[in-house]
């Protein structure tokens, strides 16, 4: 009776001998948007453009701020507006502050200047690569009368690998939202 224990003792021991246990690799979350379809968002401030349907717009803080909201992609776009009062270039370093505060850990700040004469639509698009708090920042002016803001935060970590998908999504939707904008006379 031993003898056979021991047999069968033996036995498993051998046939359970095998490939040693690996955990699987973590894998990445594909992360997949739809279509961006285009509404309207006619402020009762000075400035009208188009935002994404996958977003909504809400009010903020201030008169004439707001925020676009992708809530699947725990993102916001603050969008601030200043009248300009002689105080055009405080504006803009005020801008530039806000982006170049960021190349502590910025791997690299694209800038883009645009304009739009015909629709007197001036201004910058900041696109800060790496583990930076706000992936893109722009403002848009005529000049003269506006001067409008935006900054993109996400409400996480930065990760740049993870985020990458939602900030080329939140991208193209601001640059429509930059080539839509509009002054209201």
């Amino acid at each position: 009776m031993l003898k056979n224990l021991f047999r069968i003792f033996i036995g498993l021991t051998l046939f359970s001998c095998g490939k040693e246990a690996v955990p699987k690799p973590k894998g990445d979350l594909r992360l997949e948007y739809p279509n961006p379809k285009y509404l309207r968002f006619n402020s009762p401030c000075n400035y009208s453009f188009d935002y994404s349907d996958f977003s909504r717009v809400e009010n903020a803080k201030e008169n004439c701020w707001y925020y676009i909201n992708y809530p699947k992609m725990k993102a916001k776009v603050f969008i601030t507006y200043f009248p300009i009062k002689n105080d055009f270039q405080l504006h803009v370093r005020e801008v530039e502050k806000m982006v170049y505060e960021h190349t502590i850990k910025a791997s690299s700040i694209d800038t883009k200047s645009f304009q739009y004469p015909e629709k007197k639509v001036y201004g910058n698009f900041y696109e800060l690569k790496g583990q930076t708090a706000s992936n893109i920042q722009f403002f848009v002016t005529d000049s003269t009368r506006h001067f409008v803001t935006g900054n993109l935060y996400f409400n996480s970590r930065p990760r740049p690998d993870s985020l990458a998908p939602a900030v080329d999504y939140v991208k193209k939707d601001l640059l429509h939202l930059i080539d839509s904008f509009e002054w209201k006379k």
